[in-house]
């Protein structure tokens, strides 16, 4: 199974059309988002082309390829126009032996599942790609669709035959 994981749309027309052109060329087999898909939140600005009423029918068209968890900015409104889950604070996907689970990253430890050696955690929220491996769990962020921070790009991540890759919008594989 190829994995297209991205997170942090915050309800940007522009990116999210830069998302699903790449979504499409990488022939992925799932669309894992990471919360926060239609408001900016109060601490970011607005991204470009803000338009969350534009970005709805665009990821509804996907549905049934869509996972997704619920961000800090993600709100029982957006449940109602959004056709897929988006309120679980977390899930679980198993791949082969390797066992994934995604959050948004807002919540405290004591909310996530258990993690065992082997496993990996995704995560959004800083808005900041990230790799780490702590205790033989891997930590991953995948960045940031719309408001990448602290100098990163804005892109997405992959997984394919245990293999986890960050990718710009043009494609070319980031070094993080």
């Amino acid at each position: 199974m190829k994995l297209f994981i991205a997170s942090d749309i915050h309800g940007s027309l522009y990116f999210c059309k830069k998302m699903l052109e790449r979504f499409k060329a990488e022939k992925a087999d799932k669309l894992l988002l990471l919360g926060d898909i239609l408001y900016h939140g109060p601490r970011n600005s607005l991204p470009k082309d803000y338009n969350p009423a534009e970005v709805i029918p665009l990821l509804n068209a996907i549905k049934d390829k869509i996972l997704c968890v619920r961000g800090n900015c993600d709100a029982e409104v957006d449940q109602m126009v959004l056709e897929f889950p988006i309120l679980p604070d977390y899930l679980s996907i198993t791949v082969g032996k390797t066992t994934i689970y995604a959050t948004h990253g807002h919540l405290p430890a004591e909310k996530l599942p258990p993690l065992k050696a082997g496993d990996t955690l995704l995560s959004g929220h800083t808005h900041i790609p990230h790799r780490k491996t702590e205790n033989g769990v891997t930590y991953l962020n995948p960045g940031s669709v719309s408001i990448p921070k602290d100098g990163s790009h804005h892109g997405y991540m992959l997984f394919e035959d245990g293999t986890f890759l960050w990718k710009d919008f043009d494609g070319n594989i980031m070094e993080i």
